[in-house]
């Protein structure tokens, strides 16, 4: 084990590097205490956003556990819920996801390695962020130094299993001048990925920590003079300070453009998934049915909560959706609809999965627990979360996170009250 390195002002970091530590012991008390220690619910805590404020309500009445026990033979436990899933055309061991990390320094070194061969192994697909290529190049098989993005590619394919998970590649406007759908695509190195169907573009028009604007990272005078011919380099730092500010446009969408975009990756990748990544604007329930009529298989949202790499305090605070109003606006998904945004535990996933989505991604808390146990952290964070999420499922009387329903929720904060759907939610492709 590794000293820990990143720290994540504002998250539960320590709770989440107990579970890389720990593990599914971590979602209890200590043993140690029992006998000697009444337990109650704790103080609730200051701020927390919409999601987290949520209540997870079980019914008195369980018909569907009726069903179960009568399949069953027997009485229902939570061992029983299947959390296997189809997450945007792939099949996954659990409704989770690797979340983009992008081209910082944090998410796109050893720790993002190690991140991709632990989501091999949990059969969970991986989103790789944009600008990789445009900044680290793209360096084949035979070349001395492979690039960041195939080796994360090539740990998580010496590790998945057959048959589940996949990889999601980011394009964003630098990366379409570099065209890096089109080297992935005809690289025999995503040969195997791709007669498995197990690759998949996403569409990237923006992300939950800087709505409406691009990537950002901070780089060295050298590497600035570097990347100036592809990004713009900006000295915000001061003249006389080593560091620069990289910045990446964010691109121009309006419903024809996107409806185009994807209609492109349709047709000039046609082996590959269509995924599209949205920032968490005001008309995401608008540009969510957009790309599902144009037909993408998995829309992302990103809540104002999410963001792994740099961005201004004033987005960080003050630009963009939470993620449970956002998923609000979305209302009941016309296709596949994935959420991220500071999930780090079951109970914040629950409540997404109630509110719509497929599956959820790990972005931050997946990098902070690699950072704790670069060989096995995410795997015991992944553990902990499952364990919670076959609680909480089975306590509200299912037995699969689709079947979760707004129902299940109950929320103090009026504008933001889940309302009901019908019974059936289109879902992600087969």
């Amino acid at each position: 084990m590794t000293t820990a390195a990143l720290t994540a002002p504002g998250f539960p970091e320590g709770a989440v590097r107990a579970r890389a530590r720990h593990g599914t012991a971590a979602v209890f008390p200590d043993p140690a205490a029992y006998g000697g220690r009444l337990f109650g619910p704790a103080a609730a805590p200051a701020g927390g956003d919409a999601l987290d404020r949520m209540r997870i309500v079980p019914p008195v009445f369980m018909p569907r556990r009726l069903e179960k026990l009568i399949d069953l033979a027997r009485e229902p436990e939570f061992g029983d819920v299947d959390l296997t899933a189809r997450v945007g055309g792939f099949s996954a061991r659990l409704p989770l996801y690797l979340s983009a990390f992008g081209s910082t320094r944090a998410g796109s070194g050893d720790l993002a390695v190690h991140a991709s061969r632990q989501a091999a192994r949990l059969g969970i697909p991986m989103v790789i962020g944009e600008n990789m290529v445009p900044v680290h190049g793209y360096r084949r098989s035979g070349d001395a130094t492979r690039s960041a993005l195939l080796a994360r590619v090539e740990a998580y394919l010496e590790a998945a299993p057959d048959g589940v998970g996949g990889i999601v590649v980011q394009q964003s406007t630098e990366d379409a001048d570099s065209e890096v759908w089109n080297l992935l695509y005809s690289d025999p190195a995503f040969r195997p990925l791709l007669e498995s169907g197990r690759l998949a573009f996403e569409l990237k028009t923006g992300q939950g920590a800087k709505p409406g604007l691009g990537g950002m990272t901070v780089v060295g005078r050298a590497e600035a003079e570097q990347l100036a011919r592809r990004f713009t380099v900006r000295e915000v730092f001061g003249e006389a300070a080593p560091h620069r500010l990289r910045c990446a446009t964010p691109g121009t969408f309006t419903e024809e453009i996107l409806r185009q975009q994807l209609r492109f990756m349709r047709n000039n990748f046609p082996k590959a998934r269509t995924w599209v990544k949205f920032h968490p604007g005001r008309d995401i329930g608008h540009a969510a049915r957009t790309a599902w009529a144009a037909g993408a298989d998995a829309v992302t949202v990103d809540g104002a909560e999410g963001g792994t790499g740099w961005a201004p305090g004033v987005f960080l605070d003050h630009v963009g959706l939470p993620l449970a109003e956002a998923l609000r606006r979305v209302g009941r998904p016309d296709g596949c609809l994935l959420a991220t945004g500071g999930v780090w535990e079951g109970g914040r996933a629950v409540r997404a999965l109630a509110l719509g989505a497929t599956a959820v991604g790990l972005g931050r808390a997946a990098l902070v627990a690699v950072d704790e146990d670069p060989e096995h952290g995410l795997e015991r964070l992944a553990d902990a979360l499952a364990l919670e999420l076959r609680l909480l499922v089975s306590a509200l009387g299912t037995y699969t996170p689709a079947a979760l329903t707004p129902e299940d929720l109950w929320s103090p904060d009026q504008h933001t009250a889940p309302a009901p759907w019908p019974a059936t939610t289109a879902g992600c492709p087969s």
